[in-house]
């Protein structure tokens, strides 16, 4: 199965959150709907793959409530509110357990390994997600413009107007359509 992931929300929490396409929206779409599509996430954005295991469902779920916790936590920091308590549970949870550890083969090449590779991508995109939440990086957080995308990305513009998630995508659409609007 090959899947295209979105990247260049600024963040690795960030690219996780975004898992769930057009959030908000009744055309929402699950990108990690089982075991294959967790494994090809773990590969495009983790530093190991999960190569000789392929997730189990249990991980699946966990990485959907993961995600999900992510999105509730950034939320509640982003507006002020007290964050759900498990949410932050699930986010502690995941960020406490061990992370890929890097280390240098023979050629002098930099590699990861992780005994549990899932447990361990998942651990640093809570990490990320908790770094975010306490940084001053938080208030540069900001929903995609375009009311059908339902996306969250960091803005790392200098002026920090950047209002899509994606110029090619959601920036693209709305010009267009203010294009043909003036044009009518």
């Amino acid at each position: 199965m090959e899947t295209q992931f979105r990247q260049g929300a600024g963040r690795l929490c960030l690219d996780f959150v975004r898992t769930l396409r057009l959030r908000g929206t009744p055309e929402a779409a699950e990108e990690l709907p089982d075991a294959e599509a967790l494994a090809a996430w773990i590969a495009d954005f983790g530093p190991v793959t999960p190569k000789d295991s392929t997730p189990g469902h249990a991980q699946v779920v966990q990485a959907q409530a993961l995600r999900e916790g992510i999105y509730d936590l950034l939320a509640a920091a982003r507006s002020g509110d007290t964050v759900v308590q498990s949410a932050r549970s699930r986010v502690n949870r995941a960020a406490a357990e061990p992370v890929p550890q890097p280390r240098l083969d023979s050629a002098g090449q930099l590699q990861w390994t992780a005994d549990e590779p899932v447990t361990a991508v998942l651990a640093l995109v809570a990490r990320d997600a908790l770094d975010l939440v306490t940084s001053p990086m938080l208030e540069r957080v900001r929903d995609c413009a375009n009311p059908d995308c339902g996306a969250i990305f960091l803005d790392a513009s200098r002026p920090g107007t950047r209002r899509w998630c994606s110029m090619g995508t959601c920036g693209n659409q709305s010009k267009k359509a203010a294009f043909r609007t003036r044009h009518q």
